[in-house]
């Protein structure tokens, strides 16, 4: 009798084992450690796992069951409706053991089944708008995610650093790694490595003083933080680099903050464990007013290695010494191993805001080669002795004339994700060729502790507080003014692609004498075509980082979008205006275009496989803005104000479009009457899947 249970009872203990064993292997599986995180992109899992896929943010995939004979059946899997939006959709998302996880506006996370799209979580961190909302320079936007363990990490926009359960999204932890009473927002994609997940700020049009922290990926504890610019001497220094960073300011800088926020470009190098990050432009934007005339205001505009168990100062280089011209050195770094000059050199690449590309020795520091991609006339190029850019000294304005400089704030390259293959030794960038903006500094300048002090008069005119650029308040949002949701503010505006900057002025004709008074105009460099003309707007570039030459270009770029390079001899680019092409890595012929029906806000395009098959996944739109100094969209329901313009249609709100090869679902999204469908790559008509091309949209300056 006894001996009958026990049978019975062995099948039920074996089967409650098994399933415990099955639900622990599946968490095991779930947890992403420094080993899943190195091999990334380099063993052919199908996952994407880190901000730039792999550790050295290439962007390159080993993925092929989509290549160069196949790629135009590309057709749509599924969507996924993100939210309300309010700007643009500027996060790379992230996939993981079958699951894509996202951000979206206002820091909301979330989770959905890659190959169906089924939504499994949403985390909302309640950000405080109406506190929050005026510490914004830039957009509502967020640019990432980071996973390890179990656990993924949301950047907020109110400057928190949450961790929350990736099986469930649940918050673990939550610390706030910004002062509470000074205007820095998180904007960007945190980085993680051996324990410790790394994370910036943004807000260097306003008085705060940029820094890197990391902290416990278990506990929220911080365990370091590595300041980018001096504080107060006489509250003496946090360590050895700020002492020597002071040498190079003057007067009381840090009344003003000083800048050098680092709002994007972030790299882990796990064979000589540093850990690399770009800074953004010094506060305010003039060195005049930083009180740093002829000085190089150590370490904004720098690219700079700490050692990421420390932070530690290893080495720096400044991209732009006495930056006045908002030339933020965030841009993505690009980790690769190439051969130059014969030579196999271990490098760390940037498409510089500036207008140059540069290939720097990873381990020293020191520049190989800088070289032009787009119309630069702020320098005439870059000493590689002492590596040091050669700037013209007319590009620093004044109070009497205003000097346009190119490229423009919004950067001949920005955020937009650029891509590095391997096997064609190419990066694919997508720029602005063409872009000028036109500075003056201001007859008088207030410093304004609670608001933005750009502490410039732009050429094109426009508002701006007496502690921002030193002119006329700027008219209020309504009849006369920008719309809801706009940002006022000229130069932030072209940030968010709300304004597009002015093209470089022409050159004096040969022998003409110029006007009295006249602005100099600074003399050019950069790429020129067969004709021997400046390119103009926006492109697609292929450079051999090995030798700095163009390989190929097509048309469409700008600063919003970006590229995904992959091992079936394919780039993937998006643009901001809701279009997905593709690209043969090695010649740039077109080989697929189709369209989202978004008009604005591309996000970058990934890559990721699951059950075998291939997918290439993309989100779009910005539905109702309300990310800037016009303030939030108007409340869901609530009544127009008086005088106000009637409703027109609901908006079109913003979502994740994911493709497959023979995909035949149904786009949702409707095709927009007025679309600004943008570039097909090479021109002419518009591809399948969208309305006829026009200009694509601005470009973006970021933060």
């Amino acid at each position: 009798m006894h001996t009958r249970k026990f049978r019975r009872i062995i099948p039920a203990i074996v089967g409650v084992l098994l399933t415990t064993w099955i639900a622990v292997a599946l968490q095991q599986a779930r947890k992403v450690d420094d080993n899943a995180l190195k091999n990334s992109g380099k063993a052919n899992n199908g996952d994407w796992l880190t901000y730039g896929l792999n550790q050295q943010e290439q962007r390159y995939s080993l993925l092929k069951e989509i290549d160069t004979t196949n790629v135009s059946r590309l057709g749509l899997a599924w969507t996924y409706e993100i939210g309300q939006g309010g700007g643009n959709q500027e996060a790379t998302p992230l996939v993981s053991n079958g699951v894509l996880y996202s951000v979206t506006q206002w820091s909301v996370a979330f989770a959905v089944d890659a190959k169906t799209g089924k939504e499994l979580w949403r985390y909302d961190p309640k950000v405080d708008r109406a506190v929050t909302q005026p510490k914004i320079c830039c957009g509502n936007v967020v640019r990432g995610l980071a996973i390890y363990g179990n656990k993924i990490f949301v950047p907020v926009m109110d400057g928190r650093l949450a961790a929350v359960d990736a099986t469930t999204g649940k918050e673990v932890w939550s610390v706030q790694t910004t002062p509470l009473d000074q205007s820095y927002t998180v904007t960007m994609a945190p980085r993680v490595a051996k324990g410790k997940v790394f994370i910036g700020n943004a807000g260097g049009e306003y008085p705060v003083r940029g820094f890197v922290s990391a902290y416990d990926t278990d506990t929220g504890k911080l365990v370091w933080r590595f300041y980018t610019v001096p504080g107060d001497p006489k509250k003496g220094f946090e360590s050895k680099a700020m002492e020597a960073a002071a040498k190079t300011w003057s007067g009381e800088w840090y009344k003003f903050g000083g800048g050098g926020t680092v709002w994007d470009g972030m790299t882990y190098d796990p064979d000589s464990n540093q850990l690399f990050f770009g800074t953004g432009n010094g506060g305010p934007w003039p060195s005049e007013y930083r009180q740093s005339r002829g000085l190089d205001n150590l370490y904004v505009c720098s690219i700079i290695a700490v050692n990421a168990d420390t932070g530690e100062y290893k080495w720096h280089y400044q991209t732009v010494p006495e930056d006045s011209w908002d030339f933020d050195s965030v841009q993505q770094l690009t980790l690769a191993d190439i051969r130059i000059n014969g030579q196999a050199r271990k490098v760390i690449m940037q498409a510089n805001k500036s207008g140059f590309f540069l290939v720097l020795d990873r381990i020293t520091g020191k520049i190989i080669s800088g070289e032009p991609f787009a119309q630069v006339n702020w320098a005439n190029g870059i000493d590689l002795k002492t590596g040091r850019p050669r700037i013209n000294p007319e590009a620093f304005y004044n109070k009497t004339q205003s000097i346009a400089v190119s490229p423009s704030a919004g950067g001949a390259h920005n955020w937009a994700p650029m891509s590095f293959n391997p096997v064609t030794n190419l990066m694919y960038i997508p720029i602005t060729a063409s872009g000028s903006m036109s500075y003056r500094l201001p007859d008088t300048f207030t410093y304004n502790p609670a608001g933005q002090n750009m502490g410039v008069n732009f050429g094109f005119g426009g508002g701006g507080g007496a502690g921002g650029r030193g002119g006329p308040a700027a008219p209020a949002a309504g009849r006369g003014g920008p719309p809801a949701g706009a940002i006022a503010d000229p130069g932030a505006a072209i940030g968010a692609g709300q304004i597009t900057p002015a093209a470089p002025p022409l050159p004096p004709a040969a022998g003409a004498t110029p006007a009295a008074g006249a602005a100099p105009v600074l003399p050019m460099i950069g790429p020129k075509d067969k004709d021997g003309n400046f390119y103009t707007g926006q492109w697609l570039i292929a450079i051999d980082p090995s030798t700095q030459q163009i390989k190929w270009r097509v048309q469409g770029g700008g600063n919003v979008g970006g590229t995904l390079t992959t091992a079936g001899n394919l780039v993937f680019q998006s643009l901001a205006n809701g279009r997905l092409l593709a690209y043969k890595a090695d010649n740039g012929d077109k080989l697929f275009e189709t369209s989202t029906n978004q008009t604005a806000g591309q996000g970058p395009p990934i890559t990721f496989m699951v059950d075998g098959k291939q997918y290439i996944a993309v989100a779009g739109g910005s539905g109702p803005r309300g990310g800037g100094f016009g303030g939030p969209p108007p409340a869901a329901g609530a009544a127009p104000a008086a005088g106000a313009a009637p409703a027109g249609p609901p908006p079109v709100l913003p979502r994740v479009y994911v493709y497959t090869l023979d995909g035949k679902a149904a786009n949702p999204t409707p095709v927009s009457a007025a679309a600004p469908a943008g570039p097909g790559g090479f021109g002419g008509p518009g591809g399948p899947g969208g309305p006829p091309p026009a200009p694509p949209a601005p470009a973006g300056r970021g933060q």
